[in-house]
C-alpha cells in the first residue's frame, strides 16, 4: 500500500482528498503546508506527494524542491487552481523542477489516480 502524503492550505480540499484516496485503498494523511509536510516526512516517509502550488509559507514549489533533496525517489503530484496563465506557468515550473505529474484544479478524482500510477 502507498503511503501518500496531501499538502494543501485548503482544508476542504486536504480532507476531501485523503478520504477518497483511503477508499480506494491507499494510506493518506494531509498536511496544511511545506514546513508541516516535511517534518511529518521526516519523522515517517511516504512513497507519494500531492502538492499544491499556493500555499502560505512554504509553496509547493519550495515543498517539490525540499523533498526532492530529501527523498529523490517520492512521486510528485504537483496541482494548482490559481488563474489560468499563472496556473500553467507554475505548474510546468512544477514540472521542471521534479513534479512527475501535474493536476489543474478542479480535476476528476479519476485524474489523480492515472497520476499515482508509475509511467
Amino acid at each position: 500500500m502507498k503511503r501518500i502524503l496531501v499538502v494543501d492550505d485548503n482544508a476542504d480540499m486536504r480532507e476531501s482528498l485523503r478520504h477518497l484516496l483511503v477508499r480506494h485503498g491507499f494510506e493518506a494523511e494531509t498536511a496544511r503546508d511545506g514546513e508541516q509536510a516535511l517534518a511529518m516526512h521526516r519523522s515517517r516517509p511516504y512513497q507519494v506527494l500531492i502538492t499544491d502550488i499556493y500555499m502560505p509559507r512554504s509553496d509547493g514549489l519550495e515543498t517539490i524542491q525540499a523533498f526532492r533533496r530529501e527523498t529523490p525517489a517520492i512521486r510528485v503530484i504537483a496541482m494548482s487552481g490559481g488563474g489560468d496563465v499563472a496556473k500553467m506557468r507554475y505548474l510546468g515550473v512544477a514540472t521542471e523542477i521534479g513534479a512527475d505529474a501535474t493536476l489543474e484544479k478542479p480535476f476528476a478524482f479519476e485524474k489523480l489516480l492515472a497520476a499515482l500510477r508509475p509511467q
